[in-house]
């Protein structure tokens, strides 16, 4: 799991004050996707391999990229027989896995036409060497962290190892892998070095929280999440090895490397993300067996990585009350060999037959609480109406203008981005500093004007999160905003996508033709695109211009009801602009495709922080008192979903016959 880690954290910034004799670094810029004004798009596969054929250059095609004879390595006697650099199908961007020298489908075109002007090692110079990030932080840390193996008595070994509940660890797998101990933290060190294990490229320190006989892991890395790109146990794979299993922890690649002998790797950042710069290194396989780990989320990320991967070549372990997390399998004495054994082919054909699905049908039965997806901290009441936050689904959000939607839908989603959903902000009407700084100020719970020397200390933590930004601003087309959407999902397997909002995707362009039907081509798009991706798209759309005094209505969604019959919730933001004090805003959600549950929960803004927070309860019955005003008979209070009675009085209710798309609560 990642989580922040406060003393971990503050000792790895101790460190690189005392340590490297400057401030932590004061750059906080989180990624953004280029804007088509930006970069050149990446070329397709096609154009790669036309290329390729008119320059005379060998290749063959790989599972995930095209591998080709490496135009930096020196020795050309051997660059016809070492198919090192291998270029990416779906980006174009390149790595040469001999030298570590990696770039974009421009550099490598420009490095093959110097090397036909004879210029050795083609464009060494101008090309994006690999940097190393860690610098003196991790190197220092490496080297006061002891072998684990080798603690001042053994005594001290087996309580390290007991606390990490690896105590069935060998020390000669420990000494294997490298694994040392850093006392001053009280975390194992686990190193990522370059594939041939020469230098040491960062540094991953686990930590551990135990509440009663639960162990919460915690993890910092080095460099940051964002910057590094590595595989633990890439040195010990030697190049005749054709299998390979992927595990979400080094914990678990120590456990299932003693009890199998195979070749095993840990993904850098668990099941948040497989980044596309270590596809180069699975090429070799011919098999590859996914273990992420127990749950319907370590299962759902080994479906998105098969994908990547090429799915005829994966297995997946699913999960279930014999097939654990591999450490604590290995700890109950389970045969992880038959385990692996029994993985599921990842690639189906496009019809199978419920024998293939049963498990996974037993799987959803088994674990409601997941399958209902990602609950917000945040925000409970929305847990008790929507479940929780679902891959695949498209969310319509509305509320009147100078209601605050933007304010509470980027909380809406930092709450989400903190419990790591990996998120994308395309934000076409505010732009992105403005943003980002909202989005800070309600992480912080504080504005930080007011306290500038803890800038560093909260945006450090804030650069950790898995966020990125659209650099669109204003009208932009559709086909743009959807190519940047698939890319952002392929390179950081991207689960949430907030478009702020749909008026913008309706460009000048459009003027000529019909924009009802614009927009129902562009809504239709979103759900095409949540569906074959699984990832959760929320849509922003402005109502239609209406009466102030009235509350919106799902009927209230700008454009024909395409909108909120595609859609799988529909929330409105409603602003009584007559009321002042509490009760004034509150959130509606008007369908849930999931299991018809609608209701409304009132809101409190704090300027402060920026946040939407549940007020108490004498403010929550104020709020009945103002509903009951309107004619819903006061047997329930308005802090749940309200009852099927209750909405079918309710003056702004519509009934089934006359919307059928909307859900009714049973």
């Amino acid at each position: 799991m990642w989580l922040p880690v406060r003393s971990l954290h503050h000792w790895c910034l101790r460190g690189r004050r005392v340590l490297s004799g400057r401030h932590p670094c004061r750059h906080y810029k989180k990624e953004t996707l280029p804007s088509p004004d930006g970069p050149v798009p990446p070329a397709s596969v096609t154009e790669i391999r036309q290329y390729l054929r008119a320059q005379d250059i060998p290749f063959h095609d790989g599972y995930s990229c095209i591998h080709v004879p490496s135009v930096f390595v020196e020795e050309q006697q051997q660059v016809r027989h070492s198919y090192t650099l291998f270029i990416d199908k779906t980006t174009g961007r390149f790595v040469c896995t001999a030298t570590l020298v990696e770039g974009n489908w421009q550099d490598f075109q420009a490095s093959v036409e110097l090397q036909h002007k004879g210029v050795a090692g083609g464009s060494l110079e101008d090309i994006d060497k690999p940097r190393d990030h860690t610098g003196e932080d991790a190197r220092h840390i490496w080297e006061r962290a002891m072998p684990l193996w080798e603690l001042l008595d053994e005594q001290e070994t087996q309580e390290a190892k007991a606390k990490f509940g690896i105590s069935s660890i060998s020390n000669a797998t420990l000494k294997r892998f490298g694994v040392r101990y850093l006392r001053t933290a009280q975390a194992l060190v686990f190193p990522w070095f370059s594939p041939r294990g020469t230098s040491l490229k960062g540094l991953k320190l686990l930590g551990v929280e135990r509440q009663g006989e639960t162990a919460n892991y915690v993890e910092n890395t080095l460099p940051r999440p964002s910057a590094y790109h590595n595989l633990f146990g890439l040195p010990l794979i030697g190049r005749r090895d054709t299998e390979v299993v992927l595990t979400g922890r080094e914990l678990d690649t120590l456990a299932l490397h003693q009890a199998t002998g195979l070749p095993i790797l840990a993904l850098p950042r668990g099941i948040s993300c497989l980044p596309p710069g270590l596809l180069p290194y699975l090429e070799q396989f011919k098999r590859i067996t996914l273990w992420l780990g127990e749950d319907l989320r370590s299962w759902e990320a080994a479906k998105l990585f098969a994908r990547k991967l090429n799915p005829k070549r994966c297995s997946l372990v699913q999960p279930s009350d014999q097939q654990l997390q591999p450490l604590e399998a290995f700890t109950r004495g389970l045969n992880l060999t038959k385990i692996l054994r029994s993985a599921l082919p990842a690639g189906h054909k496009a019809i199978i037959s419920f024998r293939q699905l049963r498990e996974e049908v037993l799987g959803e039965l088994a674990n409601v609480e997941q399958v209902a997806g990602v609950k917000w901290a945040r925000f409970p009441e929305l847990n008790k109406l929507l479940k929780g936050h679902r891959k695949g689904e498209l969310t319509v959000f509305t509320g009147p203008t100078g209601s605050g939607k933007t304010t509470f839908i980027s909380e809406y989603a930092l709450d989400l981005c903190m419990q790591g959903v990996n998120t994308l902000w395309g934000s076409f009407e505010i732009n992105n500093v403005r943003l980002a700084k909202i989005m800070l100020t309600q992480f912080a719970m504080g504005r930080l004007e007011e306290q500038l020397d803890k800038f560093d200390e909260w945006a450090d933590r804030f650069e950790d999160l898995p966020l990125y930004f659209m650099t669109f601003h204003g009208h932009q087309n559709i086909k743009t905003v959807m190519d940047t959407m698939k890319h952002a999902v392929y390179m950081y397997d991207i689960t949430h996508i907030i478009i702020d909002n749909l008026q913008f995707m309706m460009g000048q362009e459009q003027l000529t033709v019909d924009r009802l039907a614009v927009q129902d081509y562009i809504v239709g798009t979103f759900r095409k695109f949540a569906t074959e991706n699984s990832c959760h798209v929320t849509l922003v759309i402005h109502p239609r211009k209406e009466d102030e005094e009235r509350e919106l209505q799902t009927a209230s969604i700008f454009g024909s009801a395409k909108a909120s019959q595609e859609a799988d919730n529909v929330l409105i933001l409603q602003d009584r602009k007559l009321v002042t004090g509490p009760g004034k805003r509150y959130l509606q959600i008007s369908k849930n495709r999931f299991d018809g549950d609608v209701g409304i929960f009132p809101l409190e803004f704090s300027k402060t922080s920026l946040t939407f927070s549940s007020p108490i309860k004498a403010k929550t019955a104020k709020l009945k008192k103002m509903k009951d005003d309107n004619g819903v008979p006061p047997k329930k209070a308005p802090t749940g979903g309200a009852s099927k009675k209750q909405r079918s009085q309710s003056p702004n209710h519509t009934t089934p016959e006359t919307s059928p798309n909307e859900p009714v609560k049973t």
